[in-house]
C-alpha cells in the first residue's frame, strides 16, 4: 500500500507539472511564431516602400534622361547641318550673309543654347552664328577641340562644364571632315547651365534628394542641389566607390560616391552621351516604415508580455492546484487514527493493480496479517495504546 500511494502521488505531481511546461511551451510558439509573422509583414512593408521609392526614381530619371537627350539630339543635328554644308565647294563662293542663311537655317535656337561657330584646322574662330563678323578666338588648346583633331571617329563630343563666352555651359563638337579624311576643323555649340537649372527648377525635390547628370567617363556635367566644387569632377578617379555598384538602368541602395549619405540611386541611360543618376535618401524612404515599425513593435511587445505574463501566472496556479489536490488526496484516502492508508485507498488500488495484472497477464498476491490475541494487549495497556 505504501508503494501504490507513493506511485499515484507522484504521477498527479508529474501530470500537473507537465500540464505547467505544455502551457508554458505553448505560450513561447505562439509568441515566436506571431513574432515571425509580424516580422515578415514588416520585411515585406519595407520593401513595397522601397520598391514604390525606386519606381518614382526610375519615373523621374527617365523623364529627365529624356529631356536632356532630346535637346542634346535636336542640337546635334544643328550641328551636323553645319558640318556638312561647310564641305560644299559652292559655300566657298557666296556672301557672309548667305553663308549664315545656309549654315544657320535649321540651327535650334534658345536661350539657353549657345550660338554655334567653326574654328578652321588650327583652332581660330571662322563664322560665329551671332555675328557677321566675329572677334577674333583661338580655340586650340580647348579638349573639344585637340579631340576632334586626334579622334577622326569621336562623333559628337561633349566637353567637361566650363566657362564659355561668359557662362558655365558644357560644349557640344563635331569635326568637320575633307573629302579625304582631312582634319578642317570643329563645329562647336553650348548649352549652358540655366538649362540644366530651368529643368531640375520645375521639379518638386525633397531636401536630400539629388539628381546628377553624368558623361560617359563619369565626369559630373550638373548636380543638384548645385555645388561648384563637384561639377567636373570624375568619379573615376575616386577609390571609394565601384562602378558595377550602378549599372546602366540599374539601382543602387547605399552611400554614394559624393558623400556619405545612404540612399537608393536609380541610373538611366538612353543614346545620349550623358546619363542621368537620381538618389533619395533611404531615411526618408522608409521613414513612414519606421514609425509603422515602431507602433507595431510596441504593441507586440505589450502582447509578448501579457501572454507570458499569463502564462507564468497560470502555471504557478496550476501548481498550487496541485499541491492543493495532492494534499485533499492524501486528507481522503489516510485514516486519521493510525496514519495508515483506508479502504478507499485500498479499493482503489486493488482495482489498479488487478487491471495491471490482466493486461501483462500477471499473478496477484494478497498478504493479509493479523495480530493474534491483541485483545489481551488492549485489555492489559488498554485501547488508547492498542489504537
Amino acid at each position: 500500500m505504501p508503494f501504490g500511494r507513493r506511485k499515484d502521488a507522484a504521477g498527479t505531481s508529474r501530470r500537473w507539472r507537465l500540464s505547467a511546461k505544455l502551457l508554458i511551451a505553448s505560450s513561447v510558439a505562439t509568441v515566436i511564431g506571431f513574432s515571425a509573422i509580424c516580422a515578415f509583414v514588416m520585411l515585406d512593408m519595407r520593401r513595397g516602400e522601397e520598391e514604390l521609392a525606386r519606381q518614382t526614381l526610375e519615373n523621374l530619371a527617365s523623364g529627365i534622361d529624356t529631356d536632356i537627350s532630346r535637346n542634346i539630339e535636336l542640337y546635334d543635328l544643328s550641328l551636323r547641318a553645319v558640318a556638312s554644308s561647310l564641305v560644299m565647294p559652292e559655300i566657298k563662293d557666296v556672301s557672309k550673309e548667305i553663308r549664315h542663311l545656309i549654315l544657320f537655317d535649321h540651327a535650334v535656337t534658345a536661350k539657353h543654347f549657345g550660338a554655334i561657330q567653326v574654328f578652321d584646322a588650327k583652332g581660330r574662330l571662322t563664322i560665329d552664328a551671332s555675328s557677321l563678323d566675329p572677334v577674333p578666338e583661338d580655340r586650340s588648346d580647348e579638349e573639344y577641340f585637340r579631340v576632334h583633331r586626334e579622334h577622326p571617329d569621336i562623333g559628337l563630343f561633349i566637353s567637361k562644364p566650363m566657362l564659355h563666352r561668359s557662362a558655365y555651359a558644357i560644349v557640344l563638337s563635331r569635326r568637320i571632315t575633307g573629302p579625304h579624311g582631312s582634319f578642317l576643323g570643329v563645329v562647336a555649340g553650348s548649352i549652358r547651365f540655366s538649362y540644366f537649372h530651368d529643368l531640375f527648377g520645375r521639379l518638386s525635390l525633397n531636401p536630400g534628394d539629388i539628381i546628377t547628370v553624368l558623361r560617359r567617363d563619369r565626369t559630373i556635367i550638373m548636380r543638384t542641389p548645385f555645388d561648384l566644387d563637384i561639377i567636373g569632377k570624375n568619379l573615376a578617379e575616386r577609390s571609394n566607390w565601384n562602378p558595377a555598384n550602378l549599372q546602366s538602368n540599374g539601382s543602387y541602395s547605399g552611400v554614394g560616391p559624393v558623400d556619405g549619405i545612404a540612399r537608393l540611386y536609380v541610373r538611366r541611360s538612353s543614346t545620349s552621351p550623358l546619363y542621368t543618376v537620381v538618389g533619395k535618401p533611404l531615411d526618408s524612404i522608409f521613414s513612414l516604415w519606421r514609425t509603422e515599425a515602431i507602433r507595431i513593435g510596441a504593441i507586440m511587445t505589450a502582447l509578448i508580455l501579457f501572454v507570458l505574463g499569463t502564462a507564468l501566472f497560470l502555471a504557478h496556479e496550476i501548481g498550487r492546484r496541485a499541491k492543493a489536490e495532492d494534499k485533499l488526496e492524501e486528507l481522503a484516502t489516510t485514516d486519521a487514527l493510525t496514519g495508515l492508508k483506508n479502504r478507499r485507498k485500498f479499493d482503489s488500488e486493488i482495482d489498479a493493480e488487478w487491471r495491471r495484472a490482466v493486461r501483462n497477464d500477471m499473478p496477484v498476491a494478497l498478504l493479509m496479517i493479523d495480530a493474534d490475541h491483541f485483545k489481551s494487549y488492549n485489555d492489559t495497556y488498554g485501547h488508547q495504546a492498542g489504537d
